[in-house]
């Protein structure tokens, strides 16, 4: 099973849709998607997901199942020294990497400004999301790796948003989550592929085969400077 994650196109958050940019983006993004087929489409049931996906929906004639689990976090802010309040998958590789300790899967949530007990218990409804919703795919989590139950080489798309993205990857790639949110970035309309893998015994590893593509973006001729990044001036 090949499962693409896909941040919504460019943001209207006052109107919760996206901007006219936006309903460029997600035309170039169902015109990608509709050559490398589809079999199923979900949606976070925010507008800016949802608009983005309906173009993609209606070049495959399907119906976008609503996820409310897909839906951006609501996390609190935090705070990073010199660097102001951000959300907490916005934390800046200057604050990861001035740990004493390495970011693991057990410590991770004990790292100020991350040590607040919602981070730990968010992260936990993700994986247990997560875990329920490719079990009904057929892929059981168990011991690391997913038990095949039904083997399937459908295509999935599932629209949703930058923060729940990246940390939706950090549980399939069990890679601590602020690993993921300091070196990483998720651009507006952007594809991450991940295969659910199977190389027999019955069990399958999720593999990230791309992280943030927009090459959609250049295919239509529209601007690929991501949304939040600055342009390097050297």
């Amino acid at each position: 099973m090949r499962l693409f994650i896909i941040r919504h196109a460019d943001p209207d958050y006052p109107n919760n849709t996206i901007t006219p940019a936006g309903h460029l983006e997600a035309r170039a993004l169902a015109e990608r998607l509709a050559k490398l087929g589809l079999d199923r489409i979900y949606s976070s049931p925010l507008g800016r997901a949802v608009d983005t996906a309906r173009y993609t929906a209606d070049a495959f004639g399907l119906t976008p199942v609503i996820q409310p689990w897909t839906a951006e976090l609501s996390w609190a802010h935090i705070e990073q020294d010199g660097l102001g309040k951000s959300m907490p998958w916005d934390v800046h590789g200057h604050t990861v990497r001035r740990w004493k300790e390495e970011p693991t899967a057990a410590n991770w949530h004990t790292l100020p400004p991350l040590d607040r007990p919602e981070f730990r218990e968010g992260f936990a409804r993700i994986r247990s999301d997560s875990d329920a919703f490719l079990a009904a795919l057929g892929y059981r989590h168990e011991d690391g790796v997913y038990r095949v139950e039904r083997g399937s080489r459908e295509k999935i798309a599932v629209f949703c948003h930058g923060g729940f993205g990246l940390t939706w990857l950090a549980h399939l790639l069990q890679i601590p989550p602020p690993l993921m949110w300091a070196g990483f970035f998720l651009p507006p309309s952007s594809v991450t592929t991940v295969l659910l893998d199977e190389r027999g015994g019955g069990v399958a590893v999720p593999r990230c085969l791309g992280v943030g593509d927009i090459s959609h973006l250049h295919a239509a001729g529209l601007p690929m400077q991501p949304a939040g990044i600055k342009a390097n001036r050297d």
